[in-house]
Order: C-alpha cells, then structure tokens, then sequence
C-alpha cells in the first residue's frame, strides 16, 4: 500500500494535503507539482511511502534542484513511484546507460530470430550465429543484472541532510522505519495537519 502526502510551508505554519501520483511519471512532474504548491517560494516536502518497505522525500525550496532521500535504495527500485526519486543523478550512473543496455540486447535478440532464415548449407552457420546470439544475450543479460546491483544499493541513498534544519539530524533520519512520516510531522509542528488528511 502507498501513501503520499504533500506539506508546504507557509506565514501560518505547515498546510498538508495528501497527493495522488498517478500522473507523475517522472522527477520533473514531481517537482512541478511541489512548486505549485509553495507559497511564495518556500519549503515544501513530498512524502512517499510503501508500507513496510521503503520511504522517499522530496524537498523543494522555490526555483532550487529538488533533494532528495529514499530510506531504501534497492525496495524503492521495485516500486514505479520509486524509481521516479531514483534517477540517475542519484544513483551516480551515466544518464541513459539503461536505454543503451536494452537496445543492444534489443538488437542481439534480432539476429537469427526473423522469419526467411536460409536453410540448407547455411543452415548451420545461422544455427551458430543464433547460439552465438544467445550466448551474448545471456552474457548481456548478466551485465544488466550486474550493473542494476551495482547502480541501486540496498539501504539509505540521497541527501540525510535534507531536514537538517527542521530538528531531524542526519542520524535520525536513518533510524526513521515504519510511520516515518508521524515522526517527521511531530518535528516540522505539523501533526494536527497531517492528521487531517491521512
């Protein structure tokens, strides 16, 4: 189960909505909708959590690049609204290097698998092209794996400091688990909202 709520920070204290993310595909829409909600420029967070597996926080302070946490790198990476605060910036990986990995397996997959294979004498050298094309396939496959291990950690990634400044140290922040979002609230002074919309 997901949960998603929006805080921002106005004169009058916090206002707290709850959010819903189905036309957010990617970081920009995320942080678009942050910024509509800001008054006059200031703070606000968007929380998201999967109950149980991970939480992310995105923090937007006027025109500023948004920052960002995830309590669990590797969770998050299973989750579609995950993968949306996982980009590749953060994850310290080549923009992009996913795309070319699958449309060079894509090309591999091709070779030897389209109707009208020749038959007869050359039967066998595309018999071996296609064994050779799978062999790489497999071989790519791995990488793929290898480099998902690799680019997504399991455990804490992004910014710890991203409430700081709000009472929760960088070393509060990581002890944060289930009902992370209680905790955060009682910190900012926004239980009474929050409460409302959850």
């Amino acid at each position: 189960m997901y949960f998603a709520a929006l805080l921002a920070r106005t004169e009058d204290g916090w206002e707290a909505s709850d959010t819903e993310l189905d036309d957010v595909e990617t970081l920009s829409d995320l942080t678009d909708l942050a910024q509509e909600a800001s008054v006059d420029e200031d703070t606000v967070l968007v929380y998201i959590e999967q109950e149980d597996a991970w939480f992310g926080i995105l923090r937007v302070d006027g025109e500023e690049d948004p920052r960002i946490y995830v309590s669990d790198a590797s969770a998050a990476a299973r989750s579609s609204y995950g993968e949306i605060l996982l980009t590749d910036e953060l994850l310290g990986r080549e923009p992009g290097a996913e795309d070319e990995i699958a449309a060079l397996e894509e090309l591999v997959d091709l070779d030897g698998t389209e109707d009208g294979e020749p038959t007869g004498p050359t039967a066998e050298a595309t018999s071996s092209s296609a064994t050779t094309a799978t062999a790489t396939t497999d071989t790519n496959a791995t990488s793929d794996s290898d480099f998902d291990s690799d680019a997504v950690p399991a455990g804490p990634i992004g910014e710890l400091g991203i409430l700081a400044d709000f009472g929760i140290s960088e070393k509060d922040l990581l002890t944060l688990r289930t009902d992370a979002l209680t905790e955060i609230a009682d910190a900012l002074g926004a239980s009474e909202v929050l409460e409302a919309v959850r």
